[in-house]
């Protein structure tokens, strides 16, 4: 069938188109940047250029497609003018799904994130039903939770809409911002990353790159209308990753706990200088609150809905690491 990839150069959409062509779909992929095109050439893509900001480029690539993956995002976690990863997460996803409606696709599924249901409390899991969280720690994370609630109110007369929520996703891929934890990996590697936040003992979910894109496709296969679905890998503390890390390359260097307030003036610091320079900087300080707390998931609604089976992080990590050697 033929169906509608909006990211396709992205970290995660460049990984998707690629599944989607193998399986022998025609993909059509939307591009800003005819650099980045290079990652998704195959015979099964047709590439159009355009931005899901302007919702005329969005029509010849749509028509004629039965299914749309969005996975196009403003995924930074600062910009001087955080009003564009409002316009964006909310405004290029309403375009997106408007441009589908016009065509008649069938179903649609929006790549949100795990932040927006915020961070557990102990040893207890956070999933789809948990609470919403009061306050938010990045505008990435707020302008996806709109993003969310304003999808929900299109669902009566719109198509089919399923949203997943992957949580911190790593492997062989674009090294952007949005494979942050492989860069960190691979500058442990080389010794170049020698810091663990606070005592290491703050929990995160890392999941594969190839399981967010399974997960997505079996979200687009057996997704039930309006419900969202973690996606999600293993719940691990930073001292567990680093562990790992240290077994799988056999290197072990001394790590360094950064205090968090330390941490906290040195994002301080970075922020003031990126305000003023339009640099992004390496953290921030809402980064380091949100790394202080616990973000414990459980992906089990969408083990059991969507049969999705994601591998361990030892497992997606060693698959990671060769690749990474094998780059240069």
């Amino acid at each position: 069938m033929k169906i509608f990839v909006s990211g396709a150069t992205g970290f995660i959409g460049s990984r998707l188109a690629l599944r989607l062509a193998n399986a022998g779909h025609e993909v059509h992929a939307l591009y800003r940047c005819e650099q980045k095109t290079a990652i998704i050439q195959h015979p099964n893509i047709k590439l159009f250029k355009g931005d899901i900001l302007y919702f005329d480029s969005l029509i010849k690539p749509v028509e004629g497609c039965s299914q749309i993956y969005h996975t196009a995002a403003f995924a930074c976690v600062w910009n001087k003018y955080p009003s564009l990863i409002y316009r964006q997460n909310i405004e290029g996803t309403m375009n997106v799904v408007r441009a589908g409606i016009i065509s008649g696709v069938e179903k649609i599924v929006c790549t949100s994130t795990a932040g927006v249901l915020g961070p557990s409390c102990s040893d207890e899991m956070v999933d789809e039903n948990s609470p919403r969280p009061l306050k938010y720690f990045i505008d990435y994370e707020c302008s996806k939770m709109m993003m969310e609630t304003i999808l929900k109110t299109i669902l009566i007369t719109g198509p089919e809409i399923v949203i997943v929520n992957p949580s911190r996703v790593y492997g062989p891929g674009i090294l952007s911002e949005s494979n942050g934890i492989t860069r960190i990996i691979q500058n442990y590697m080389h010794g170049k990353w020698r810091i663990i936040p606070g005592n290491g003992k703050s929990i995160g979910n890392y999941v594969y790159v190839e399981d967010v894109v399974t997960g997505h496709i079996l979200a687009m296969e057996k997704g039930k209308s309006g419900e969202r679905y973690v996606l999600g890998g293993t719940n691990m503390t930073f001292n567990e990753l680093f562990g790992v890390l240290a077994e799988l390359t056999g290197k072990r260097y001394i790590m360094i706990h950064l205090p968090l307030p330390l941490m906290q003036l040195i994002s301080v610091i970075m922020l003031l200088i990126a305000r003023t320079s339009g640099r992004a900087p390496l953290i921030i300080p809402a980064l380091v609150r949100k790394y202080n707390n616990n973000w414990n998931l459980s992906s089990a609604k969408a083990e059991k809905e969507l049969d999705y089976r994601p591998v361990d992080f030892k497992t997606g990590a060693g698959i990671t690491i060769n690749w990474l050697k094998n780059l240069n």
